[in-house]
């Protein structure tokens, strides 16, 4: 792609993550990075240059309902960066366009049923082409891909492998996050059925082994001493299927995934908070309601951000041992998310990645690099 006119196009640098993403890559990308700004908007968009202080950055017309303009991106630069969601309303034809352009891709969104449909739809023209289609890399899945990937490797790699992971917060989500929780629990039925397709369309590991995410019902864990909440996100997935395309996850690898609480009272009180949205989700009005308190590009100011945190502590255990991580950082939803979403669009972009075309996971496609990077960025990952 050395005939290409960018390395990097942002696609939603007007709205809110957007912006902090292009924050983020005008204050660390390197030197001679060619990079341009996409969206419909000419004056929203000329209005984040000048915030920038960048006058000379290009900005591209791009529309998630015109086709012919995403493919014109597509086929300018080396990565696309997309945060215009929810994905599963406004994202398939940006895939669809990179996948034929043989285009990198890079995306935030924590929906299943978006990213198995983009599987069915466009992986084996991504494997065609060489693009490598990454879903999912902000908080929504990269502490929990890559603190996976950092805790396996501390075991042995021919052993059944089983992981656990506790996500604990003091963060805000994101607006587009609750827009797309609400749309993904309204469609469990649909969700269920890309799910189904997908695993008959990729089948099982050709070595034999076998990943699969786990569910459990509440309980104390007896390591870390947390009440524990299995957590219904995409996370779980995104592990699982890293960990059927890499062997040092060994022959049987079983992950499991929940929101931890000191006390047994904010877990019952948290399983009641999911249970009510997913009810609530299913009822149109109620759903629109909701949906209209929550800006899908709002977020929080720069101080309540610096007060945000979170932690992910692995407990794997294979061969005998047991072994415990803990990756931990800033605000989850939008600091973080945008360090991490613009550091694997650099890794994708400058990289000596293993060899990889498809829709992939992001500790499949970037693994070991995209690990240095993120800790660069901030991310801790400790053995404990």
């Amino acid at each position: 792609m050395a005939d290409r006119d960018f390395d990097i196009v942002l696609f939603g640098a007007t709205g809110f993550t957007g912006q902090l993403t292009a924050d983020y890559l005008a204050r660390n990308a390197p030197e001679g990075l060619r990079w341009a700004l996409a969206g419909r908007n000419q004056t929203k968009l000329e209005a984040v240059r000048d915030k920038l202080g960048l006058p000379d950055l290009e900005l591209l017309h791009a529309d998630s309902t015109d086709p012919i303009s995403l493919a014109d991106v597509a086929a300018r630069t080396r990565v696309v960066i997309t945060t215009v969601g929810p994905y599963l309303q406004y994202g398939a034809a940006l895939v669809a366009a990179c996948a034929d352009a043989g285009t990198d891709y890079v995306d935030l969104t924590g929906e299943p049923e978006f990213v198995d449909q983009m599987y069915l739809q466009h992986h084996e023209t991504a494997v065609r082409t060489g693009a490598r289609l990454v879903h999912a890399c902000g908080f929504d899945s990269i502490p929990h891909d890559l603190g996976a990937l950092h805790t396996v490797q501390q075991l042995p790699s021919d052993v059944p492998i089983t992981l656990r992971a506790v996500v604990r917060s003091g963060g805000m989500a994101s607006g587009g996050t609750i827009h797309s929780a609400l749309g993904q629990f309204s469609r469990a039925r649909e969700m269920k059925a890309a799910y189904a397709a997908r695993r008959r369309m990729e089948g099982k590991p050709a070595d034999g082994r076998s990943s699969r995410a786990v569910s459990a019902k509440p309980h104390r864990d007896p390591v870390l001493g947390y009440w524990l909440l299995p957590l219904p996100t995409i996370d779980p997935i995104i592990v699982a299927r890293s960990g059927a395309a890499l062997a040092t996850y060994g022959p049987r690898f079983r992950y499991s995934h929940f929101a931890g609480t000191k006390t047994i009272r904010y877990a019952a009180g948290g399983a009641v908070a999911v249970g009510a949205l997913a009810a609530a989700a299913q009822v149109r009005p109620v759903r629109n309601f909701l949906l209209g308190k929550v800006s899908a590009g709002d977020g929080p100011d720069e101080a309540k951000r610096e007060k945000s945190w979170f932690t992910v502590d692995f407990v794997g255990e294979g061969g005998g041992r047991t072994v415990r991580t803990r990756v931990s950082g800033g605000d989850p939803g939008y600091t973080e998310t945008s360090m991490m979403l613009a550091e694997s669009a650099l890794c994708l972009a400058f990289d000596d990645n293993p060899p990889t075309a498809g829709q992939v996971t992001t500790a499949q496609a970037m693994g070991e690099n995209l690990l240095a990077r993120v800790q660069a960025g901030g991310l801790r990952f400790e053995t404990r």
